[in-house]
């Protein structure tokens, strides 16, 4: 067995593998309600001839083990599954046939690419020194997410690394792309709601304006990333609901209630704009006579690429997928529940670009009319054979003095 066999098997297989993403992009389930999808992917698994398959991990994931002839590390490969509530406008022939749900953001294709690893490694099981623990996790769009869930559960105890990717649209297919260390930002979510006094608008000094009362919090909270923050670090705040009012030109708000997402990567920083949208709120309110109610929600923690895994990866990759560019990308500010699984164990999570503007596939996550370049799937599922090659099969190109298998 070799790299370049398994590359071989996979190509093969391909057809099969956009007849699976294909078969789970028209039944798409969101977060939480995957059971057709969880019965697809278990049973699949079992067809492929594993015995080791386990169900409802951390309450709706599943896991299957691959176990070499001889001993040798266990590495962890992790794909999605969950779609969105988005009502599907691409057209395509085998769009969504759930009304308002949709996989607009991958998932499909992260879950048939793993199947299709899956598959072909078993076929070559007896040939490799260690394991290869394939996991799919459900739940990945809706806090608190299935990732978190898995991990208390036990999905990493015995596993040695564990790498993920994500297919990313619009960005063009012929590239896989990497980051070292912080790699996707921690999505936090807040809700302000606002409770002055309504009046006559003939009459303000009688009111306490939610409105104006509104505008001086979302100026002023601004001021956490422009005045707070250290200007080194990377932070976002947006407010992206403003509501306040009925609709009369007379009458001024006695409410207003505002919600928005914070992004950020250092937990100081974190807890920093958490602790100011709280005061800075409060004490806005306070100044014009009006009271609050702040609600923060955190989400996902940033996620954390391990640098010798990372570079690791990007060594394999660049001797090996001669087809596609390899290159790094800075940071990003959306979110992704991987990020418990590399708080557990060391890994990496890289990226395969899926656009393709001359077939359309120009539009990004979570839109309605989201689509990736299939081809993006054989791209990710050799990635995964090349980490599998390092670890498991001798073949790597990464010299010992470099970097060390897990394991040894």
């Amino acid at each position: 067995m070799s790299i370049e066999s398994l590359e071989e098997a996979l190509n093969h297989l391909f057809p099969e593998t956009v007849q699976w993403r294909r078969h789970l992009h028209e039944n798409p389930e969101p977060s939480f309600e995957e059971w057709n999808t969880r019965q697809f992917i278990a049973d699949k698994l079992r067809e492929f001839g594993y015995e080791e398959v386990e169900e409802n991990v951390g309450g709706g994931g599943i896991t299957a083990y691959l176990r070499g002839a001889n001993y040798g590390p266990v590495i962890a490969f992790r794909a999605d599954f969950d779609a969105l509530r988005i009502e599907e406008e691409t057209g395509l022939s085998f769009a969504s046939k759930n009304p308002g749900v949709m996989h607009a953001c991958g998932h499909d294709g992260h879950t048939a690419t793993l199947l299709s690893v899956a598959k072909v490694l078993k076929d070559h099981e007896d040939e490799l020194s260690g394991s290869v623990k394939f996991v799919f996790q459900h739940a990945e769009e809706v806090l608190p997410g299935g990732g978190k869930a898995m991990v208390d559960a036990g999905v990493l105890e015995d596993v040695d690394a564990v790498y993920g990717l994500h297919l990313r649209s619009p960005l063009e297919y012929g590239t896989v792309s990497y980051c070292e260390g912080y790699a996707m930002a921690a999505p936090d979510f807040f809700s302000i709601e606002i409770q002055g006094k309504g009046g006559h608008a003939a009459h303000p000094s009688s009111t306490v304006d939610a409105v104006v009362v509104a505008s001086f919090v979302v100026n002023q909270l601004q001021t956490i990333i422009s005045r707070k923050k250290d200007p080194t670090q990377s932070g976002v705040l947006t407010f992206s609901t403003f509501k306040a009012g009925d609709g009369a030109n007379n009458v001024i708000a006695d409410k207003a209630s505002l919600k928005g997402t914070v992004r950020t990567f250092d937990p100081d920083l974190r807890k920093l704009v958490e602790e100011k949208i709280q005061t800075m709120t409060e004490s806005i309110c306070e100044a014009h006579g009006a009271t609050c109610k702040v609600t923060y929600t955190k989400g996902y923690p940033a996620l954390f690429n391990h640098i010798e895994e990372t570079q690791l990866i990007s060594t394999l990759f660049e001797a090996n997928r001669k087809d596609v560019n390899v290159e790094p990308i800075p940071l990003r500010m959306g979110g992704e529940d991987f990020a418990y699984f590399l708080q557990e164990k060391p890994g990496s999570f890289f990226f395969v670009h899926s656009g393709n503007k001359e077939k359309g596939i120009t539009y990004p996550h979570h839109h309605p009319k989201f689509d990736f370049d299939e081809r993006a799937m054989l791209t990710g599922a050799k990635c995964f054979i090349d980490i599998v090659g390092h670890y498991l099969m001798d073949t790597s190109v990464v010299s010992s003095d470099s970097h060390h298998a897990v394991g040894e």
